[in-house]
């Protein structure tokens, strides 16, 4: 580990040139590049330099026990780096795992309901409107691409983006199926149904990071339904691509411009091909190591929202929630800090 931290330290100060230098900042590309890797590796080596400088206080606080003024001080000193220093050296294996390069992008969110009809999609628009104030809370914006609601005001599915600074580290352990056990409002009989909704997150990628032949889409434009406005069902401003090779289709009708909505459907597009290859990456290490926390798998089912008990239950990490409500407004941190802890610990054995 300490042959990996010198070579970060080394890597670190010859950015520190280099991004100082009158040459390279007339290069803003690279000086760019430069100092983005410089700012990524930069805890590293803080936390190294303060580990360092810990260790160097243990040994001259070792020396000075020899000499009986000092003895009293200098183990009081030896003592508390002694303490210290196991700790940082924790702190710097966590910052040694390697970072998912995706953590700081957008994302594009799709809920479907799944198993119970309406009550499905009743509980698929319970979700929605969880990661809205959610979304509020942490200041990010939320743009609906496609929708298709149902009569009662749930929905079968709706797509919509989060653009915020990592918004992608924060939601990318809610893909997955979300069960719901409660009495729906239309059951006379008090009777409790288990219904299921599914959460796909997305990160957004730009041109450059997934390429798409334009020969192998095909695309359709129709008119728009539901609510959006005097338009609606008036122009065929509503898109579907369907990428051909894979069948994957990607729909948008919220905008009033078909430009709009095919630019929407693109970006979508991209992502969920994107997912795919990501997969296939990311495979390789799931054989190797089966992370607790999960891949991230639309058939995994990882969540119960129990009303009756008023209790949400993870169960990749067996952690229960009982702030029921709390939680549905949007609350959901505690949840998601315990999800990257136990992922990160995961890893960490990975690494080891």
């Amino acid at each position: 580990m300490f042959d990996k931290l010198e070579t970060v330290e080394k890597r670190y100060e010859e950015l520190t040139e280099k991004i100082s230098d009158p040459e390279v900042i007339s290069r803003t590309n690279e000086w760019r590049e430069y100092m983005k890797e410089h700012a990524e590796i930069e805890p590293i080596v803080q936390k190294y330099r303060e580990y360092k400088k810990a260790k160097e206080a243990f040994e001259e606080a070792k020396e000075m026990m020899n000499d009986p003024e000092m003895k009293e001080l200098a183990e009081e000193e030896m003592l508390a780096n002694k303490e210290l220093m196991p700790k940082l050296e924790e702190e710097l294996k966590i910052l040694l795992i390697p970072k998912d390069p995706d953590d700081d992008k957008n994302v594009i969110c799709e809920i479907r309901g799944g198993a119970g009809g309406e009550e499905a999609a009743l509980f698929a628009g319970t979700l929605f409107r969880m990661y809205t104030m959610y979304a509020e809370k942490k200041h990010w914006k939320l743009e609906v691409v496609n929708e298709n609601e149902t009569g009662l005001g749930g929905y079968k599915e709706i797509s919509f983006m989060i653009t915020g600074k990592g918004a992608y580290s924060r939601l990318k352990f809610e893909s997955g199926v979300h069960r719901v056990q409660r009495v729906p409002d239309t059951e006379s009989s008090g009777r409790i149904h288990t219904s299921t909704a599914t959460v796909a997150v997305l990160p957004e990628v730009a041109d450059v990071e997934i390429d798409i032949n334009p020969a192998d889409i095909k695309l359709e434009v129709y008119r728009a339904s539901g609510a959006g406005g005097q338009h609606v069902n008036k122009t065929s401003s509503a898109v579907r691509l369907i990428h051909v090779p894979t069948g994957i289709v990607a729909e948008c009708q919220t905008e009033r411009s078909q430009v709009q909505n095919r630019e929407y459907a693109m970006r979508l597009l991209r992502s969920r091909l994107y997912e795919i290859e990501k997969q296939k990456r990311d495979s390789q290490i799931a054989n190797e190591r089966k992370s607790q926390v999960g891949s991230g798998d639309r058939s995994e089912k990882i969540r119960t929202y129990n009303y009756p008990q008023g209790r949400i239950t993870d169960h990749r990490i067996g952690m229960n929630v009982y702030q029921f409500e709390d939680f549905l407004n949007g609350n959901i941190d505690e949840m998601i800090d315990n999800l990257i802890a136990a992922d990160r610990a995961e890893r960490l054995k990975g690494e080891e």
